[in-house]
C-alpha cells in the first residue's frame, strides 16, 4: 500500500511514517500543500493522510484539488479539532474518513487500512487463497494453519499480490506499491524478497513467475 503523509509538524509527520513503515507501507511524506499536490499529480497513492491547517496550500484546497481532479486515492484527514461540525465540515469536503489529534498510532493505522478497502474493487478484509490465509489488520499470515513469520516488507508483497487475485503484477508495480521513493528503480530487491516468500512458504508453491510480466499468486 503506498500512502502520503502530509503534515507540516514534521516530528508527528515522520513519526507517523516511521509507525506505517513498520507495518510494511510504502509511505512519503510531505510538510506543506504545495508539496502533497506536486507528489499526487505524478503518484497514485492509495491513501493520502492529511492534515486540515497545512501552510502554503490549505488541507482543505488540496482534498478538493484531489476530488475534483477524480483521484483514486482516499483521504484520511486529521485535524487539531475533533467537533462535530469540524468533521461534518472535513467529510463535506470530499474526505473519506476524519481523525481529531491527538490520535492512538493503533487507530491511524486501522482507520488508513479500512479506507484503503473502499479502492475499487474492495479488497477484503482478510485474503485467502487454498490454505494460504492472511489478516492486514493483525498482520498475521498462516498457510495450512500454521503462522509465517514474515517480515513487512515479505508480508506487503504477499498482501498485493493476494489483493491482484491471480492478476501478473510487475517488479515495478510491486516497488511502486510496496517500497517508496527512496526505492532504487534498478534494485533486485523485489527479486530477493519473491524468493524469501516463497522459501517461507513452501510447497506446492504459490508464487508464479511470468515471464518478462512479472508474478502473481
Amino acid at each position: 500500500m503506498r500512502v502520503l503523509v502530509v503534515e507540516d509538524q514534521t516530528a508527528l509527520a515522520d513519526s507517523v511514517a516511521r509507525v506505517l513503515r513498520r507495518e510494511g507501507m510504502a509511505v512519503d511524506v510531505a510538510y506543506d500543500g504545495t508539496t502533497a499536490l506536486e507528489r499526487t499529480a505524478v503518484l497514485d497513492y492509495d491513501v493520502v493522510v492529511l492534515d486540515r491547517d497545512l501552510p502554503g496550500v490549505h488541507g482543505d484546497d488540496v482534498c478538493r484539488t484531489l476530488v475534483a481532479g477524480e483521484s483514486s486515492s482516499r483521504v484520511l484527514m486529521l485535524t487539531a479539532s475533533g467537533t462535530v461540525a469540524e468533521r461534518v465540515e472535513g467529510l463535506g469536503l470530499g474526505a473519506d474518513d476524519y481523525l481529531p489529534k491527538p490520535f492512538a498510532y493503533a487507530e491511524l493505522v486501522a482507520r488508513i487500512r479500512a479506507v484503503a478497502r473502499r479502492t475499487r474493487p474492495a479488497a477484503p478484509p482478510v485474503l485467502m487463497h487454498g490454505d494460504l490465509r492472511l489478516d492486514p489488520a493483525q498482520r498475521i499470515a498462516t498457510r495450512a494453519g500454521a503462522r509465517l513469520a514474515l517480515s513487512p516488507k515479505e508480508f506487503a508483497v504477499l498482501e498485493h499480490l493476494l489483493t491482484g487475485q491471480g492478476r501478473v503484477v510487475s517488479a515495478e508495480e510491486l516497488l511502486d506499491r510496496v517500497w517508496d521513493e527512496a526505492a532504487d528503480p534498478f534494485t533486485t530487491t523485489v527479486k530477493a524478497t519473491i524468493n524469501r516468500l516463497r522459501a517461507k512458504l513452501g510447497a506446492p508453491p504459490l508464487i508464479v513467475t511470468v515471464a518478462r510480466a512479472g508474478y502473481r499468486i
